[in-house]
Order: structure tokens, then sequence, then C-alpha cells
């Protein structure tokens, strides 16, 4: 199967998104938990949650256009600065899934999707109790990108609250324990699993994956080299014998008649 762009701007446009938006892989599920004094606590799932550096910790997330339909989500942090990113789990998918419904302005998600909102050591946003990883988060900037009028929101992480045994003692998140789910597309989620950790990578300690590429390359450039010799030597010797012939004819006496 090929999709070139010209067969992206003709297809439907939901087999559009659905492709488009699964074309990336396996994204992180997260609930962003806000609030605003006028109309109360927001919550809404996102799969757009990615590092951006460890010191300083800052995370970014795409929110679509603000023109397009309420964004309440935006408007909160922008009017106090702060919001929660709440990990999902198998559990709580389905709830978390209808947040992205379009509820309307003061209308709580949390209410409607049977999730609990929940104020944790005087965060100023609410975070989702049921969740098992919660990072509370100090807006910092946002980015407009121009190609599509999206905007990258970043912010600074100021707390992350976890069991203890989802950490192990590298500082490693085992997210397979806590039954993480992650997002295709728009609507398929998917449990997560370990298969392996692996070290830093080093350019001296890369395993013997391409030797018999390799070995398989050094031995046509050998076999190349020695083509490449044969033929020197073999066109030397034709020369060689076209210039003798002609050498001993010039020599040669006519006699007279």
């Amino acid at each position: 199967m090929r999709v070139n762009r010209k067969s992206i701007e003709d297809m439907h446009r939901v087999r559009r998104l659905n492709l488009i938006n699964g074309v990336t892989g396996i994204k992180p599920a997260n609930l962003i938990g806000t609030f605003s004094l006028k109309y109360g606590s927001n919550v809404s799932i996102f799969s757009s949650v990615v590092h951006l550096g460890s010191n300083p910790p800052l995370l970014g997330f795409i929110l679509r256009p603000t023109g397009e339909v309420n964004r309440n989500t935006y408007d909160n942090i922008k009017e106090t600065g702060y919001y929660t990113i709440n990990h999902v789990h198998e559990t709580i998918a389905e709830k978390s899934h209808y947040t992205s419904a379009k509820f309307d302005h003061g209308e709580s998600e949390f209410e409607r999707c049977g999730l609990t909102e929940e104020y944790l050591y005087d965060f100023a946003a609410p975070f989702v109790q049921e969740s098992y990883v919660k990072i509370g988060m100090k807006f910092k900037e946002e980015i407009l990108i121009e190609a599509n009028d999206t905007r990258m929101i970043i912010g600074e992480i100021q707390e992350i609250i976890l069991p203890d045994d989802s950490v192990d003692d590298k500082g490693y998140i085992r997210l397979d324990k806590i039954f993480d789910v992650g997002i295709g597309g728009l609507n398929n989620y998917y449990s997560l699993k370990r298969i392996a950790t692996y070290p830093y990578a080093r350019v001296n300690e890369v395993p013997p994956f391409g030797q018999a590429q390799i070995k398989k390359k050094r031995s046509m450039k050998a076999r190349l080299y020695v083509s490449g010799i044969l033929s020197g030597v073999f066109f030397l010797l034709l020369s060689l014998t076209w210039v003798m012939p002609n050498s001993n004819n010039a020599n040669v006496t006519i006699p007279a008649g």
C-alpha cells in the first residue's frame, strides 16, 4: 500500500484523520486537569504530551487552533498558570476517552465522566484521583505553529506523585506495572509491555549486528580491487601485443624490384 500527498488530500475526512493520527505509532494517554475561578474544574484527554528536557524538567503538549471550539484547557492555563498531567491506566481508559467530548463551558468533565478531582499539596490545579502517576505543571511559554495554527504549550514540572514501587532503583517508571495505556490514532487504546532495557549506546559497545554485511561489503570491495588490477594487466598486455608486431614491421627492408 502506498499513500502519497495527493491520495491524502483526496481521502475521506474520517479515514484521513484515522490514518494520519495513527501514523506516528503509539502515543501516551494523559488527562490534563485545569481550574477556572469562573467555570470551575476541567479535565480532558491528550495524546500529544512530550518530554522536552530534564534540567529544567519540561514537558510540552499540542493544542488545536483556539478558534475552532471552546478551549477550556487553554483558557484555564492562561488564567491560573498551572495544570496537571495524569497518566491513564486500563481501569479508567473508557472514562478518560469520553472527556474528549465537546462539553459546554462550566460543565465538569470530572462529574460527567465519573472521575474524581483532588487537590494535593496546595497545588492550584486538580489532579485525577484515579490516576497512578500525577504531575503538577507550571506554564512557561507557548509556541504558535503557523503551519496549522496549533500551539505547543510548554510547562515545568513542579510535582510528581506516584506509587513508591512503580519506580526502580535507576529512576525508571515501570509503566507496565501500573497498567498505563497508549493511544493509536484517535480512539484505539493499547496496553503497554516492557520487552527489554538496553544500556546507553556507545559506538565502541555496539553489538556485531552488521558484521555479515560489513564482511560482504569488504569482500566485494576486494573483488572489485582485484578485478580492476587484472583488467589493467590485461589491457597492458593487449597494448603490448599490438605495439610489438608493428615495431618489427618498421625495421623490414623492402628490396628494389
